[in-house]
């Protein structure tokens, strides 16, 4: 018996060429909606190709495939005897990023990215995967370990430094990314259930008093949020700017709230209007007229909305080619946590999937308007190279645990 199963293991693949085709296949589709995106800006078009947008991110593509290739050669347990220094070197990068003369925001408003000369690199892509590799290290102790509350707000610590440094920025859709990461990694290794609840209850609670603050409450009682954060929040819900305008406002000031709401409405209606053209079968690749026209603002339709710019070119069928292609990389990570051979490598395992696939979720959410809009990239397919990067890694040490399942 032992011997047949000996042999069946041998059988299985080394590589699992599902998952590397589906990411082949959403890299080259991120590549040309990219292209595409910014094909009718004329500044973009007039830039030398080498410091066009497709380009650059093709670069990072192959740059990140190099790293994920590299995260493979490794095997994990040696890797993440490293996990504090690499958690600890984020957390450096986020309390650099908030130093003005270091830090930078591009125009948009928050610190999110440093200078590098000819790149920008952005802290928190790289926080999330330092935090996965931090609690899977962390949290790989034994069971009896897990069952102290020490250990349980030790874990509950480590990703609060990153989510309050991110919170700084401030990139509210980023740090609160964290927080299933960590749920889902605190609930797979095994820690007792009533701290979770209480866990659960205490965000529930805090989710339910921001909503509240928002909604309700007069200005003098409102918790400290920016003023963007707070306005996006209002468009979600579809509340009346008006509303919350002091009683003695003039009807200039009146006028002035309704036009800010409607620019804060701008992107994510003409995102819906896109995704609504495109029909069954969309309108074909770079004849997008949403993009050509520039009702979907060209500052985001090549990162944030790139969803929207496929499902105006491609339609419900590449829309659904997208989510599908996602799918297949959901249930090949799932796979390869439920194969992994110890607990240290499904608790990365688990985090990764759990930090792409929450972003898919947030990002394909708020194109389609069933959640506010953040700057959530979508994985593999906008624009960025932070985010390609950190999430072709984090790909490459999911494989990682797929190729030592056996040793």
């Amino acid at each position: 018996m032992k011997a047949s199963l000996s042999i069946l293991n041998e059988r299985q693949p080394v590589v699992d060429w599902l998952l590397l085709g589906a990411v082949g296949m959403l890299l080259v589709i991120g590549l040309a909606f990219i292209y595409s995106a910014t094909l009718g800006s004329e500044t973009l078009r007039s830039l030398p190709f080498y410091q066009q947008h497709h380009f650059k991110q093709a670069v990072w593509c192959a740059l990140g495939a190099a790293l994920a290739i590299g995260a493979c050669a490794v095997p994990y347990p040696r890797l993440l005897r490293f996990a504090l220094v690499g958690y600890w070197g984020c957390i450096l990068l986020l309390i650099l990023v908030l130093i003005p003369g270091i830090g930078t925001s591009h125009g948009w408003g928050a610190m999110r990215w440093i200078d590098l000369g000819p790149v920008q690199i952005q802290p928190s892509e790289f926080a999330k995967l330092g935090l996965i590799m931090a609690l899977a290290h962390y949290l790989s102790r034994p069971v009896e370990e897990l069952r102290q509350v020490r250990t349980f707000w030790t874990a509950l610590g480590l990703m609060a430094l990153p989510f309050v440094l991110i919170l700084r920025e401030p990139d509210l859709g980023s740090a609160l990314i964290l927080l299933p990461v960590t749920l889902a990694m605190l609930v797979v290794a095994g820690t007792p259930p009533r701290y979770l609840v209480r866990l659960g209850l205490a965000g529930l609670l805090l989710v339910s008093l921001l909503l509240v603050d928002v909604l309700f409450a007069p200005p003098n009682w409102r918790l400290k949020l920016e003023d963007y954060q707070r306005r996006r929040l209002l468009v979600f819900f579809g509340l009346d700017y008006t509303r919350f305008a002091p009683p003695q406002a003039t009807p200039a000031e009146l006028q002035r709230l309704r036009l800010q709401q409607q620019n804060d409405e701008y992107c994510s209606r003409q995102a819906l209007i896109s995704i609504g053209s495109g029909g069954l079968a969309g309108k074909g690749w770079r004849q997008g007229a949403q993009i050509a026209l520039g009702y979907l603002p060209r500052g985001v339709a090549h990162n944030d909305f790139i969803f929207s710019v496929i499902a105006e070119e491609k339609g419900f069928l590449g829309s659904a080619l997208v989510v599908g292609l996602y799918g297949v990389v959901l249930g090949c990570g799932l796979r390869m946590a439920a194969l992994a051979r110890d607990r240290l490598g499904k608790l990365l395992a688990v985090g990764i999937v759990v930090l792409l696939f929450s972003q898919v979720f947030i990002n394909i959410g708020m194109n389609i308007r069933i959640l506010p809009v953040t700057g959530v990239p979508l994985p593999l397919l906008s624009y960025g190279g932070s985010s390609v990067l950190c999430t072709l890694v984090g790909l490459g040490l999911l494989h990682n645990v797929y190729l030592h399942r056996r040793d």
